[in-house]
């Protein structure tokens, strides 16, 4: 953090080259005067280890203390508590199919109950609806009150907008964390270089739903925005193959309809004759596998249940820079210490 501390550095050298320098003339003078060379040269080697061991201690103290002073730091990569999850529900029509009862939309609320009940650890859960467009209706927050209240108000409408759901989910967790880029609507998605396994964000998207893409943006340009900022997709496929099944939310029979306009929240009137597209599992599966996450499938109450129980969120990682001057402190003490006592054995009355 103060680069120009290392400069001090460059003394280190010229000390080591005087301590030599000095060394060498006491030599020449015990050499010149001195009647006991042959005494000297039968000892030597431990006499000049002894001698030289103190000063190198303390050359390496004060090196240490010169790098400490440079404060230096290092990147580390530990398990997160705090990341922010973002859970995507899918409230289009079809999820009042009944091939699970009571419905889709009803054991699908009760699983993300479950989900935020169970959640003890800290972290933030926002909740996003989507059906035609994508509606933040929880901002991420660790109220579990908040959390089950927007749940158990969640409301159908038509259509599906995966990759809306997902922008969403993006400028959400981009306003909660100044490390994560907003999305910028000038710029064409991959031309960010994708980041390394140990550079994901610790935030995540879970997203669930029981259709294919049929509004908005398409889900694998979404999931591209996704992989640039480091955030991990996990995407549910929900519902059977049983697309035969009567609608039913609240009181009211409903078609097979799934197209036309309606928004959040919007009531379910009226029959419908279209037919609900299948779910599109290969976009899910791309999605979560460009961006690292899973693809989960769940075709009951009891399924749905053990996949929010399994999400891999403990898996979230955060960078952290950290100052790491106090081991090259604790190195200097170490040293000099060890210099003092070794110089002061070897002259107790210095």
């Amino acid at each position: 953090l103060w680069p120009s501390f290392i400069y001090l550095l460059l003394a280190v050298p010229m000390m080591i080259a005087a301590y030599v320098w000095i060394s060498r003339r006491r030599r020449r003078f015990a050499v010149r005067y001195s009647s006991l060379s042959l005494v000297r040269e039968a000892v030597g080697n431990q006499s000049s280890l002894r001698r030289h061991l103190p000063f190198s201690l303390f050359m390496l103290g004060l090196t240490s203390l010169m790098v400490a002073l440079a404060r230096p730091t290092a990147t580390a990569v530990i398990p997160s508590n705090r990341a922010t999850i973002i859970l995507a529900m899918d409230v289009s029509r079809s999820m009042c199919t009944t091939d699970i009862l009571p419905n889709r939309l009803e054991v699908a609320k009760a699983a993300a109950l479950s989900f935020v009940q169970s959640e003890q650890t800290g972290r933030k859960i926002g909740i996003i609806a989507f059906a035609g467009f994508a509606e933040l209706i929880q901002p991420p927050t660790d109220d579990h009150y908040l959390l089950e209240n927007a749940i158990r108000n969640l409301t159908t409408a038509r259509r599906t907008a995966i990759g809306s759901a997902i922008l969403s989910a993006l400028d959400t967790i981009a306003e909660f964390d100044t490390q994560v880029p907003p999305l910028d609507p000038n710029e064409m998605p991959g031309l960010n270089p994708a980041p390394a396994a140990a550079q994901f964000a610790p935030h995540q998207i879970v997203l669930l739903t029981d259709g294919s893409s049929n509004a908005g943006p398409a889900p694998i340009s979404a999931a591209q925005e996704a992989l640039e900022r480091g955030v991990r997709i996990y995407t549910i496929g929900f519902g059977t193959l049983n697309n035969t099944s009567p609608m039913q939310c609240g009181d009211s029979l409903q078609g097979m309809e799934e197209s036309g306009g309606g928004g959040l929240g919007a009531p379910i009137g009226g029959g419908g004759t279209g037919v609900r597209r299948e779910l599109d599992e290969e976009t899910l599966k791309q999605v979560a596998d460009m961006t690292g996450g899973a693809y989960f499938s769940a075709t009951s109450a009891g399924e749905l249940q053990n996949v929010f129980a399994n999400i891999p969120i403990d898996l979230a990682l955060r960078r952290e820079p950290i100052e790491i001057g106090v081991f090259f402190n604790a190195l200097a003490i170490l040293a000099v210490t060890l210099a003092a006592i070794l110089s002061y054995l070897r002259n107790p009355m210095l």
